[in-house]
C-alpha cells in the first residue's frame, strides 16, 4: 500500500535537506632528494653524531622507495610524536666530510577538512592524536601566559565568536590580516609570538606561533608541522628553504588544517587555507623543543627540518644542505 501523503512529505524534507558535496582531494607525486654533509671536524674531537629528519606515512602522505647511502651504520628512530629521523655515530670521527643522502618517492595529498566550513560536511576522521595534552601547553618560544591569553581574548571578543570553531576562525582572520610576510631585518622565523606579536611581520613560524599560542591559550588544541614547500608548477627543482602549518581541533570538526602564511602571501586563497592545505609540500616533523633519539646533548630544538650535528656535545653550525624534487606520474 502506497501513502501518497507521507512520501510526498519524505520528498520535501528530501529536498530541503542541504546537500554537501563531496570533494576528492588533489595529489602529486615526486621524487625527493635530502642530501647533508657534515665538514671534517677539529683536531681533537672525539665524537661525532647526526641526526637527520626523514619523512613519515600518514592520512596525507605516502613515502615509498626509501633510501639512504650513509658513511657509518645508521638506524632510523621514532620519537613520542610519531616523527622519524635517521641518528648516526661514527665510531670514529671521519677524517673526511661525512654526506648522507636520502631518496624517496612521495605521494602528497591535499588536506581538506570541509566541516571547517560547512556544519553538514563529514569531521575529520583522524584517530584520537595520544599527545592532544600536549598541544594544549605552552612552548619555549609560545608562552601562554597573562598576556597572550588576554590577546587572544580581545581577538574573539572583538569577532563575537562564541564557539571553538569560531574562535579559530577568528584568530585566523586577525592573523592573516595584521601580519605580514616580511622576511627582512632581525628576529623573524624563531617562531617567538612576542616578537610576531610586537613586530606584526615574519616568515611562516611567526604566523603559526600567533594562531596556535592563540588558539592554546583559549583551551583550543593546536599542533605544529613542519616540512618542504613544492612549487605548484609541476617539474623538477631545488628547494631553498622549509614551510610550517599547523592544525588546531575541536570535537565538532576533528582537526582542522589551515596555513595563515600561505593566505597572507596569496590573498585569493584566503577562505582556502582555513581547512585545508595543499599537495605542494611534504611534511617532516611536528612539534617544537624537539628531544631527538636518541637524545641529543645540547637543549630541545626549536622544530627539526634540517640536518643537526653535535661534535663533543657541541652543535655543528656548518651542516650543508641540498634538497630536490622531481614530478612523476603517479
Amino acid at each position: 500500500m502506497r501513502y501518497p501523503l507521507l512520501a510526498a512529505t519524505a520528498l520535501l524534507l528530501t529536498a530541503a535537506a542541504p546537500a554537501t558535496t563531496t570533494v576528492a582531494p588533489r595529489s602529486r607525486t615526486f621524487l625527493l632528494t635530502c642530501r647533508a654533509e657534515v665538514p671534517v671536524q677539529p683536531a681533537g674531537t672525539k665524537q661525532l653524531e647526526f641526526w637527520m629528519p626523514v619523512p613519515h606515512n600518514d592520512k596525507s602522505q605516502d613515502i615509498r622507495d626509501l633510501k639512504i647511502e650513509a658513511g657509518a651504520p645508521y638506524k632510523v628512530e621514532t620519537d613520542q610524536y610519531g616523527n622519524q629521523m635517521l641518528h648516526l655515530k661514527p665510531a670514529s670521527v671521519p677524517t673526511a666530510p661525512l654526506t648522507v643522502t636520502l631518496t624517496a618517492r612521495v605521494t602528497r595529498r591535499e588536506h581538506l577538512n570541509l566541516r571547517a566550513t560547512d556544519d553538514h560536511a563529514p569531521a575529520e576522521t583522524e584517530a584520537t592524536d595520544p599527545n592532544l595534552k600536549r598541544w594544549l601547553a605552552p612552548d619555549r618560544l609560545v608562552p601562554l601566559d597573562a598576556k597572550i591569553k588576554a590577546q587572544a581574548q580581545e581577538v574573539v571578543a572583538k569577532a563575537h565568536a562564541t564557539t571553538p570553531l569560531a574562535k579559530a576562525r577568528a584568530i585566523y582572520e586577525h592573523v592573516v590580516s595584521t601580519v605580514t610576510y616580511d622576511k627582512t631585518g632581525q628576529g623573524w622565523g624563531r617562531g617567538d609570538i612576542y616578537y610576531a606579536c610586537d613586530a606584526r611581520r615574519g616568515n611562516c613560524t611567526d604566523f603559526h606561533a600567533i594562531v596556535i599560542g592563540y588558539c592554546r591559550a583559549l583551551g583550543i588544541p593546536a599542533r605544529f608541522s613542519i616540512g618542504l614547500p613544492l612549487p605548484a608548477d609541476r617539474g623538477k627543482g631545488e628547494v631553498k628553504g622549509y614551510h610550517c602549518w599547523a592544525e588546531f581541533f575541536t570535537k565538532e570538526t576533528g582537526w582542522v588544517p589551515v596555513d595563515a602564511s600561505e593566505a597572507a602571501k596569496n590573498p585569493d586563497k584566503r577562505a582556502y587555507f582555513f581547512g585545508a592545505h595543499d599537495e605542494n609540500r611534504v611534511e617532516f616533523t611536528r612539534g617544537r623543543d624537539l628531544n631527538l633519539v636518541p637524545k641529543q646533548a645540547g637543549p630541545p630544538l626549536n622544530y627539526f627540518v634540517y640536518p643537526y650535528a653535535e661534535a663533543d656535545g657541541q652543535p655543528v653550525e656548518n651542516v650543508a644542505r641540498t634538497y630536490t624534487f622531481e614530478d612523476v606520474a603517479q
